[in-house]
This record gives structure tokens, C-alpha cells and sequence, in this order.
């Protein structure tokens, strides 16, 4: 597995595979080509579908342009074997020559992939030898040590300062979210309820307010990726409200030390990697259970971690959290992050809280492991119709018209 540092990416919405994936991708076509008269860039499959709710060709325009004109092309049809979000950039010369091609995949994260190279992000190195779940929960009641303690072993000692950065980004996140209002962009006219839920919260007492201000911050995130704003991938940005929001309730309510808090954020994004390499935290390849699924399972896993879990109550955590969302769709509305994914987020992270819980009144043994729930979501993926992978062509996206 890669470092966490490939999961947890500081960026921009609204989508880590739409628009910070592509946008990597014309950074690095622009960097080999920066003598081009002209670029041209076709989207395959689901980058062409939701291509314009997710702004990915604003995000690749923004990057080449400045150097020469670019032409997208629109491809929504055709889905490359590989993976669905697939894109071919082609640099000409002043002549309209081509002078070379090169199809790259947005695999989910904002990480990138060439076809025979596995879903592995490019030119960037294998450092963790165990890449299940299984194994990890042995080397832990072997070795006496958690799973952060893994994590420790395996990074360089820098990851302490990136997670710490990935936090503070997350608070700020938090509470910018909690600060704007007023309506996101788009074509649906959503407004903005972070903040009415934090004030309608306060007024509840102490067992339903803890609810309601879980979904206050999830939807602040939430809403910041929605409209462009910075947010860590976690492991997605359609995602990546549910992790700030179960953290930062925790280490607002219960008083976590930014150590445990980094801690935590290394245990969740183990968890998040687990699954990035054995099966998909792509919407367009796995459906929303990649991504909100995933994202639910690395907060249970956190939290679970900040109340005195042992491992195998943390495995149990994030094993009950993937599990439960099994099959769900990604079907974005006008293809745009906001319905239902802004929503789907703040449920996660209640539901997150509830599987810590759970977990905490069990001995932590179970029939079904986490690494046969991860094999499990990557076959239902698999059987997944296109039409409910991010094509905005099935299940609530379907026949939708905005007011």
C-alpha cells in the first residue's frame, strides 16, 4: 500500500476523481508537453457523464490553458476497461500535428493510474508490507501494538506534521462551513443548513445534540466541497465530510488531544488504504458504498480507537460500518456533489458513532471479517449497472429536473 499521504489529500472540491484527479493529470501532460500549440482531451465513461457537475473541464482548462488552447471532448458512452473514469490527452503542434497521446485513469482519491499498472498511483512507492486488515490484526496482538503504531513503523517520521496539517485543514473546514451561508452553485438552488442545524442542536439536550451537531459538521464540510472550497479527501471528496465531523464532535465534546485526534486520523486512513488497495473508494467503479461506505468506516475506526477499543473492537467497528452500506448507489444529481451526497455524509457520521458503540459493548469477536466485507463491496461493484456508478443516469438522478 501507498502512504497515507495518497489517501489523505489536501485540495479542492468537488470531487477528488472529477476534478483534483484530472486536474494532476494535466499537470503532468503540461509538464511533459509545455512546448504544445494546442491540447485536446477526451473524458471516457463517467468523467464525461458528470464531467461538467463535477467541473472537470474547468480544472483542466485552468491548467492548460494558459499555455494553449485546449478541446474537450465528450465521450459519456464509451467506458475504457480499465476504469470508468478514463481520459486521453493529445498535445499537437502549430501545424495541428499530433506529437504524442497518453490515456490516464482517475481511479478515486485524486489518484492516478496507467492501464497494466495496477490501481496504484503513478511513480509513487510501496511502503506498507501488509496490506490486510487480517494480517495487520495479527502483527497488533502480536506485537502488544496498535494500529497507528503500525502506521508509525511503516511512514517516515514526517507523517506526523502531515496529519497534523490534514487536521487542522479538516477543522477549518468545519468551521467555515459552520460560518457561510447562502445558496451552493449549481442548477438545484441548495442552500446551506449547516449552520441552522449547529443553532437548532443547541437547543436540545445533551444526548440529541451531540446528533445533531455530528450532522451540523458533516454538512459544513460538506458543503465547503460542494462549492469549491479546501477539504482533505477521506478518502474521497464526495466523502469527506464524515471524518471532520466525527473527530472534531469528539475533540470538541470529550476534550481528544491533537495527539489521539492524529492518532485516529492514522487508524482511519489505514483503514481507508485497506480498502483503496483491494478494492475501490471510486464511486464510478464501486458505487457510493466506496466512498461514503468507506468513509463511515474509517470514522467508526477512529472512533472506537479514542475510546480504549482494542483492535479487535476497531476492526469490528470499521468491519460493521463498510458492511451496512453495502450496494449504495452513486447517483448524483445533476451531477453535482450535493444531492444526495451532502446529506449521505452527515448520516455516515451518525452512523459511524453508532458502530462505535456497538462495537464497544462486544468482546470484539465476529463471523465476518473486514477483509471479506472489502472483498464482498468490490464484487458488488463489479455487478453494479454503469447507470449507478456516477453517471448521474440511475437511481435518484434519474428523470431529475431542477426548479
Amino acid at each position: 500500500m501507498k502512504s497515507l499521504k495518497e489517501l489523505y489529500r489536501i485540495g479542492t472540491g468537488p470531487s477528488s476523481s472529477h476534478t483534483m484527479g484530472p486536474r494532476k493529470a494535466a499537470e503532468i501532460f503540461l509538464m511533459r508537453h509545455p512546448e504544445a500549440a494546442s491540447f485536446e482531451v477526451t473524458l471516457y465513461g463517467s468523467l464525461a457523464a458528470t464531467g461538467k457537475g463535477h467541473m472537470t473541464n474547468v480544472a483542466i482548462c485552468e491548467t492548460l490553458q494558459p499555455v494553449a488552447p485546449v478541446k474537450i471532448l465528450w465521450e459519456p458512452k464509451i467506458f475504457l476497461p480499465f476504469h470508468p473514469n478514463g481520459m486521453k490527452f493529445v498535445s499537437l503542434d502549430a501545424c495541428g500535428n499530433k506529437t504524442d497521446e497518453w490515456t490516464v485513469f482517475s481511479i478515486g482519491g485524486g489518484a492516478l493510474a496507467e492501464e497494466g499498472n495496477g490501481n496504484n498511483s503513478i511513480n509513487t512507492p510501496e511502503i506498507y508490507e501488509m496490506n490486510h486488515m487480517t494480517e495487520i490484526l495479527q502483527w497488533c496482538e502480536h506485537t502488544g501494538k496498535c494500529y497507528w503504531e503500525y502506521v508509525k513503523e511503516r511512514e517516515d517520521s514526517d507523517i506526523w506534521d502531515y496529519l497534523n496539517e490534514v487536521w487542522k485543514t479538516m477543522k477549518a473546514a468545519v468551521l467555515r462551513g459552520l460560518d457561510n451561508e447562502g445558496v451552493l452553485p449549481g442548477p438545484l438552488n441548495l442552500r446551506r443548513k449547516a449552520y441552522s442545524y449547529y443553532i437548532r442542536a443547541s437547543g436540545y439536550k445533551q444526548s440529541l445534540q451531540s446528533r445533531g451537531l455530528v450532522f451540523a459538521y458533516a454538512l459544513a464540510v460538506s458543503e465547503e466541497n460542494a462549492s469549491g472550497g479546501v477539504i482533505v479527501t477521506a478518502p474521497t471528496c464526495g466523502s469527506c465530510g464524515v471524518v471532520p465531523a466525527v473527530l472534531y464532535h469528539l475533540a470538541m465534546s470529550r476534550n481528544f488531544s491533537d495527539k489521539r485526534i492524529l492518532r485516529a486520523l492514522a487508524t482511519a486512513g489505514l483503514v481507508g488504504n485497506i480498502v483503496k488497495q483491494n478494492a475501490s473508494i471510486s464511486g464510478a467503479e464501486a458505487g457510493c458504498q466506496a466512498e461514503v461506505g468507506v468513509a463511515c468506516s474509517m470514522a467508526s475506526a477512529a472512533a472506537n480507537q479514542l475510546f480504549g477499543g482494542t483492535p479487535t473492537q476497531i476492526e469490528y467497528a470499521a468491519e460493521m460500518s463498510l458492511e451496512h452500506h453495502l450496494g449504495m448507489t452513486c447517483d448524483p444529481v445533476c451531477g453535482l456533489v450535493q444531492i444526495p451526497c451532502i446529506e449521505r455524509n452527515a448520516y455516515a457520521a451518525a452512523r459511524a458513532l453508532d458502530a462505535n458503540l456497538y462495537s464497544s459493548f462486544t468482546d470484539g469477536m465476529h463471523r465476518v471479517s473486514f477483509d471479506k466485507v472489502v472483498e464482498v463491496m468490490k464484487e458488488t461493484g463489479n455487478d453494479l449497472p454503469s447507470l449507478y456508478k456516477e453517471t448521474s443516469e440511475g437511481g435518484l438522478a434519474k428523470d431529475y429536473h431542477p426548479m
